[in-house]
């Protein structure tokens, strides 16, 4: 089979995958219960002749195609869920739930899989193995991975030893592919930090313990510490994104609440980060007299590529894509996914697929006017197609 057969595969499953993604598009479902989206996947893969079981916990699917000889299994993971937004992008075929949207590219992701799943299955002779197609709900915060594994995907004779994702997005020219070994996405927490102070008329502080300025102070204290403590080759962001306190203009309020994100490349900073905030946010506090609570809420892992398997992936990007539209990534992303919990348990990577509209910026992934180029979709449905004959080929 040559790079160019697969790339004439690829383009012929575009339009079912465009189809699909559209349909997907216009109805965007949220968290683990996703019913529509799986039933338009069960539907795509009609007539494969593929061992597929649905999830009890979350709507997932998975897909598995047997090979024509024995050897391991490959999982390629879609993400199927959306964000909570309203969209305003004009396409024909926007969104018509209210403030849902697909505006991370799962739907892309699925429609790819899919596609990669017809192409795969015309090729079944040529696996010394199998591929499990996963559909995943709940990426977006919900752990849905995790879900998925403690419901055992990983577990049997015949599990998954490896595994491989693509994560579409706007902001690469389209067509193009980029991956790297180790960190590839950040590890993502939600953080909390609530001061508690004395309440009082605003005419008269010194009768009260105003715990804004404190809660001011705190955040000041954040940036300095990560740029002070954290090494620049190891990095942390700390956002602080929302700030609440008070009801209205002459009352000051008894507490304020601090609210954010932490994203770190290792779990070693990750641990010395959450450390750190605790004993800032409670020092700062005390020396005013107020109390801190810190609140951690525990997210996605650090994304982790497979050295080896990083290696194999660009390899095989080159042949899909061209040497001159794949990219080594220099540094992580410090956005998160929860396709972390899978390579926390196989070896495996994930790349990002670009798929720019045109030229001039182009709206991100998670913005209300995100837009995909289609065509990249091929590029993504033989990336998929050419990981996994490429794995799974039989000895020579």
């Amino acid at each position: 089979m040559s790079d160019t057969t697969l790339a004439e595969a690829a383009a012929a499953q575009m339009e079912e995958a465009v189809a699909l993604r559209r349909r997907l598009h216009r109805h965007p479902e949220l968290g683990l219960e996703n019913p529509r989206t799986q039933e338009a996947v069960l539907e795509a893969l009609q007539g494969l002749g593929m061992d597929v079981t649905t999830g009890t916990a979350t709507t997932s699917v998975v897909a598995v195609l047997e090979g024509g000889r024995p050897g391991p299994t490959l999982l390629l993971r879609a993400d199927m869920d959306g964000l909570p937004m309203h969209e305003d992008t004009g396409l024909d075929y926007s969104s018509t739930v209210d403030d849902a949207m697909h505006a991370c590219g799962h739907d892309a992701h699925v429609a790819m899989l899919a596609g990669a799943a017809r192409v795969l299955h015309e090729r079944r002779d040529e696996i010394a193995g199998r591929v499990a197609f996963a559909f995943q709900p709940g990426e977006e915060g919900h752990h849905g991975a995790r879900v998925m594994l403690e419901e055992g995907l990983l577990d049997g004779d015949d599990a998954p030893s490896a595994a491989f994702a693509i994560h579409i997005t706007p902001t690469i020219p389209s067509g193009w592919i980029a991956t790297r070994p180790g960190p590839f996405m950040a590890s993502a927490d939600v953080l909390r930090i609530t001061v508690r102070g004395r309440g009082g008329h605003a005419s008269m502080p010194h009768q009260a313990l105003d715990p804004i300025p404190v809660a001011c102070e705190i955040v000041g204290a954040i940036q300095a510490m990560v740029t002070r403590t954290v090494d620049a080759f190891d990095p942390a962001v700390v956002t602080i994104a929302k700030i609440e306190a008070g009801t209205t203009s002459n009352v000051i309020p008894e507490s304020a609440q601090l609210t954010g994100t932490i994203r770190t490349v290792s779990e070693q900073t990750r641990a010395r980060v959450l450390d750190g905030l605790r004993r800032l946010a409670a020092g700062i506090a005390s020396a005013h007299g107020a109390e801190a609570e810190v609140d951690v809420e525990a997210g996605y892992p650090v994304t982790v590529n497979d050295d080896g398997f990083a290696a194999f992936t660009e390899d095989v990007a080159r042949s899909v894509a061209g040497d001159d539209r794949t990219v080594r990534m220099p540094s992580p992303v410090m956005g998160a996914e929860d396709f972390s919990y899978w390579l926390q348990r196989v070896p495996g990577a994930m790349a990002f697929l670009g798929a720019s509209p045109g030229p001039g910026p182009a709206a991100p992934n998670h913005s209300n006017r995100m837009v995909l180029d289609e065509d990249a979709m091929a590029s993504g449905i033989a990336l998929h197609a050419a990981v996994a004959l490429r794995h799974l080929a039989p000895p020579a």
